[in-house]
């Protein structure tokens, strides 16, 4: 049994190395494929993003670094970042990981790196490269991949001459990276593709990733798994193939929903921490843990904080599982008290010892609660909603 001392020391040093990287667009207007609810207080420029992920750092002290999309947030490349340098000496945060955006023109319409098109294919790449440029120019380790080619009908597309065209798309854009930087490559079982996706699975984006060059890695996404897939596995091989690169946070009820992390099945996130613990502390500046949200019809900055803080929790449960006395019981097959022991560590109560270290490194020992407090969410709501509705009327 350890002592009280030894187990806040234990949990103090386990929450100081977890970091979250939060997403632009989560604070932004966004919906699904049938529609989106407004939000007034809703950033739309990427000096509103940047305050909001300022204030979600200074509420939960975990959150340093903000995600940006390519299209979105940098419409004018490289030439963006002395005002994205700006923002961050400004806010107290900083750039992340560049997202680029290939699901967006027309001309993407039948894919972009998978395009029959040679030239087509071309632009795509051009694209990553650009983005490759913005990360160097940003001092960001980590260009995210997410890429929405398939098809939707048998016999339409040649799946094969795809994986060749993708292969060496990949291999081109990895051939751009500087020493530091890394290319995820993310995968997803379908969207928008119905009939087959090209990036579709864990192996499949590996795959990639070895054909690409040493600096590629996988992506896994929570919430983009078929509804029975033991996530966990996934990860457990590829720390083992040195494969994994990061994660995006998010929940879903059956195969694609981006509801908040945990939401919907928080022992599986643990289970998830749980394999990451076990490889030993080393790993942790290989992994990118990253939020990947937003909410239609929570509040923006609420949902966020909430996530931040539901992984802190679950982080933390992950981080004081016994693993030595874990280990002796899987070595004897000792089945009921090892699971036994699992399900301890997830179900012990570890908010007050996050609410001790909170109060040790100066902040909120109660973020959602000092979210509501400061009236952050009503000020910004009350000058963004106001400019909102000006230009609306002036339209």
């Amino acid at each position: 049994m350890q002592s009280e001392s030894a187990l806040q020391e234990r949990a103090f040093r386990a929450l100081d190395a977890f970091q979250i990287e939060i997403p632009s667009w989560g604070f932004a207007n966004t919906g699904t494929r049938f529609g989106k609810f407004l939000q007034a207080g809703a950033a739309s420029t990427l000096e509103e993003k940047f305050a909001d992920a300022g204030q979600v750092h200074k509420l939960t002290g975990c959150t340093p670094s903000l995600a940006l999309h390519v299209l979105w947030d940098l419409p004018n490349g490289v030439s963006d970042a002395p005002a994205v340098r700006a923002l961050e000496r400004r806010e107290g945060v900083v750039a992340g990981s560049i997202n680029p955006n290939l699901f967006q023109d027309q001309e993407f319409k039948h894919g972009s790196l998978c395009n029959p098109s040679a030239e087509i294919r071309g632009r795509a790449v051009q694209h990553l490269l650009d983005s490759v440029a913005i990360a160097r120019e940003l001092n960001s380790r980590d260009v995210s991949l997410w890429l929405p080619d398939g098809s939707n009908y048998p016999g339409t597309q040649s799946i094969r001459r795809r994986i060749e065209w993708l292969q060496e798309a990949l291999r081109s854009v990895h051939d751009q990276l500087r020493p530091d930087q890394r290319l995820l490559i993310e995968y997803k079982p379908f969207e928008p593709a119905f009939y087959h996706t090209d990036i579709a699975d864990w192996g499949m984006s590996s795959q990639l990733a070895a054909s690409a060059g040493p600096q590629a890695r996988v992506l896994v996404d929570t919430g983009h798994h078929y509804a029975a897939q033991n996530i966990e596995q996934i990860v457990a091989w590829l720390l083992h193939l040195n494969l994994l690169g990061g994660f995006h946070f998010n929940d879903r009820r059956y195969a694609d929903d981006d509801l908040t992390l945990g939401s919907i099945d928080p022992y599986q996130i643990f289970r998830i921490f749980h394999e990451i613990h076990a490889v030993g502390p080393e790993w942790l500046p290989q992994i990118a843990f990253m939020v990947d949200q937003s909410h239609n019809l929570k509040g923006k900055m609420e949902a966020m904080v909430q996530t931040v803080c539901t992984a802190q929790e679950l982080w933390l449960k992950a981080a004081l599982v016994d693993r030595e006395k874990l280990a002796q019981l899987q070595e004897s097959c000792d089945l009921v008290p090892a699971e036994e022991l699992f399900r301890d560590a997830f179900w012990q109560d570890v908010r007050p010892l996050l609410r001790e270290w909170r109060r040790a490194r100066g902040l909120p020992a109660e973020p959602l609660a000092a979210l509501a407090e400061s009236g952050y969410v009503e000020r910004v709501a009350r000058e963004r909603g106001g400019r909102m509705a000006a230009v609306s009327s002036y339209a």
